[in-house]
């Protein structure tokens, strides 16, 4: 077995990814027709996935939403990005939501299909997945707060944190601190998207401010030594998506010996590994762990610690992530030692 087929065979455990952002570019166009709704022009379908930086994709982002309108339409998306996250090697999935982005389209209606599409996966595939909805912080807190209202009125067991997302600057996290204490004393977790285009004082904002449990991106931190040392001593885990650099940050060479995910772990960071908005930046899991072991500098037992520390660092069950942990391990070694590494 060749190094990339042994990577993508490897058990995996994935905390960052965007249902809304696994669409894939044919699925996109069928739902966009089926329910009218007009996408921007292009000559072949994958050239709908087009654009600079940040505000581009999320502009491409937020028409593929409004495309994504029945129960059908959820279930669908729901079960494909799981199935290619299994085809990946992928057992456990956290993914963030964005029901505000479905302009008209009642969160119980969303939650329903998403949820038959997590429910046919688990039975078809195997892979067990829980999911997070994403503030918008460009709607600003107030929105947040009504926001949390539905999805706690709608509150399923399948629901288990909240995250901050979209565009960081100029959207610091402290403003949005009420919002996630309420979150917390209703039981959900927590986690930020902070230090992806922001500064790294998103970061350390994100866990003085809104208490979260771990940081999504967070690769402005390499301009922070003071806030490396503090995230080492706390064990912050950050869920890294190499592919994503090249669109949404300053770093745009994967190989650069500069490139924060390869600083982050030469600095000793819990650094995981995960595919963000696969179809949306041409890649998926397993491709997202090449990456790691090809350009960004990650041994074998680099990427053996990066699966690890995705279970350490998912809000699965104490008793289920030391089994699960224990098993992987020992499935990892044996995968390794037969393919003779």
């Amino acid at each position: 077995m060749d190094t990339n087929s042994l990577i993508r065979s490897l058990p995996k455990a994935e905390i960052h990814i965007h249902l809304e952002g696994a669409i894939l570019p044919a699925t996109a166009m069928e739902l966009a027709a089926k329910n009218n709704v007009a996408l921007p022009e292009c000559e072949q379908v994958e050239d709908l996935y087009s654009y600079a930086d940040l505000a581009e994709f999320l502009a491409i982002y937020g028409a593929i939403a409004d495309s994504i309108i029945t129960v059908d339409d959820f279930h669908r998306i729901t079960y494909e990005m799981l199935q290619s996250a299994a085809a990946n090697g992928a057992r456990y999935m956290e993914f963030f939501i964005s029901p505000h982005a479905h302009k008209n389209v009642a969160f119980k209606q969303q939650f329903e299909g998403i949820r038959a599409g997590m429910a046919d996966a688990e039975a078809d595939l195997g892979i067990v997945s829980r999911f997070i909805p994403g503030v918008n912080r460009e709607l600003g807190p107030a929105a947040g707060e009504e926001y949390l209202d539905e999805i706690l009125d709608n509150r399923c067991d399948e629901l288990i944190g909240l995250g901050l997302d979209y565009n960081e600057a100029p959207f610091p996290p402290e403003p949005f601190a009420d919002l996630f204490a309420r979150a917390a004393d209703n039981g959900l977790r927590l986690t930020a998207h902070a230090g992806e285009s922001g500064p790294a004082a998103f970061i350390a904002g994100s866990l003085d401010a809104l208490k979260v449990e771990r940081i999504d991106h967070g690769y402005n931190i390499v301009n922070d030594e003071a806030l490396i040392e503090r995230c080492l001593g706390e064990g912050v885990v950050f869920t890294c998506c190499p592919s994503t650099t090249q669109y949404t940050t300053a770093w745009r060479d994967l190989d650069a010996a500069d490139h924060p995910i390869r600083r982050m772990r030469e600095a000793g960071l819990a650094v995981t590994i995960n595919s963000d908005d696969p179809p949306m930046f041409a890649t998926d899991l397993g491709k997202e762990f090449e990456i790691a072991y090809d350009s960004l500098g990650f041994s074998l037992d680099d990427l053996k610690a990066a699966i690890l520390t995705s279970l350490d660092a998912s809000w699965l069950d104490e008793t289920t992530k030391r089994q699960w942990k224990a098993d992987w391990s020992k499935e990892i070694d044996k995968a390794y030692a037969e393919a003779g590494q």
